[in-house]
């Protein structure tokens, strides 16, 4: 097994699975490619999608299931299966994420965690700063609180097919301004180069579930564009949680200046802002000059760094080439 060959490829949006990597033709599908250029690839699936519903004591139809963020992500999840992956194969790992994929990883650098079974990091459409995200389905979802609503519900786990979250998004897509007729791109932004028969094929598989608490926090880093962790808003269960009365702040500047990154961007993408972007540019600016590489697509949108047909000689060969550069 040579030494620089092993890639996890980790979770995309937080209510997509590892599957999401495999849509594409074999030859375009990041995952195939990779393994095509000797890379030992490890897919993983998002807490709470179907594919990663299993649990030691709970069920899903347990509230507590999914009382959860992506600080656990964050302080769980990315830990255990970097471990995982470190210990069946010895070596330390390449890491792709998409989005959520990104903002967990990012969080985690940012505290100094993996860092020692690491050896360089892709973060496609970068989510850290949200602040000034143009998802017309997203604000207003952030803006009207609809995540809370659904938690006062008692709706513990966000399930987008499900009757009460449709019914939410439906009254989203009344609202002026927010046109719901093609709800990828409500969603993600207009995507330059996506193929109809791959968007029919993401669709049967996705969206899937993520919890609702996990909502709620992506919507306070929307309305307050900060990168904290989870607000209870309340001083006294803020303290309880994390010592303090206020939740800490994952602080950007603290990731290593040496960590090799590839950060790639669209001027598209509604999600991962590109004035969001550049604050997260920003926090980087004391970052090594040979361990950063910036690309900018400025057709692209969220989806189109998973389901393009031209990611892979646009996007998937540069970040390749990048990787061989981290011996």
């Amino acid at each position: 097994m040579n030494f620089d060959k092993i890639m996890y490829v980790t979770r995309t949006c937080m209510c997509q699975d590892g599957i999401t990597w495999l849509l594409l033709p074999p030859e375009q599908s990041l995952a195939f490619v990779l393994a095509d250029n000797g890379y030992d690839v490890w897919l993983a699936n998002s807490r709470g999608t179907k594919y990663s519903k299993g649990h030691t004591s709970l069920s899903p139809d347990d509230s507590v299931y999914w009382e959860w963020s992506w600080d656990e992500l964050v302080a769980y999840e990315l830990p255990a299966t970097f471990q995982y992956v470190h210990d069946q194969t010895g070596q330390k790992l390449h890491y792709v994420g998409h989005s959520q994929g990104t903002l967990i990883a990012l969080a985690a650098f940012s505290k100094d965690q993996l860092l020692n079974m690491l050896r360089s990091a892709a973060l496609l459409s970068p989510i850290a700063y949200v602040g000034q995200m143009t998802s017309p389905l997203a604000r207003t979802a952030a803006d009207n609180f609809i995540a809370e609503k659904l938690y006062w519900l008692g709706l513990s786990e966000f399930d987008p097919r499900e009757g009460a979250v449709v019914k939410l998004l439906k009254d989203i897509c009344s609202k002026p301004g927010v046109d719901c007729t093609n709800l990828l791109t409500a969603f993600t932004g207009q995507n330059c180069c996506l193929n109809s028969s791959i968007v029919d094929i993401f669709l049967d598989h996705e969206p899937q579930p993520s919890s609702t608490k996990n909502m709620i926090h992506l919507a306070q880093m929307i309305r307050q564009g900060t990168i904290t962790m989870y607000d209870y808003k309340d001083a006294d269960e803020n303290t309880k949680h994390y010592g303090q009365p206020t939740p800490p702040a994952y602080n950007m500047t603290s990731i290593p200046n040496d960590l090799p990154l590839f950060l790639s961007y669209g001027g598209a993408d509604a999600l991962s802002d590109v004035n969001d972007v550049k604050l997260l540019l920003g926090s980087l600016k004391d970052h090594a000059g040979d361990k950063l590489v910036v690309q900018y697509r400025e057709d692209y949108a969220h989806a189109d760094y998973v389901m393009a047909q031209n990611a892979k000689q646009d996007v998937y060969d540069p970040l390749i080439a990048f990787f061989r550069l981290q011996l």
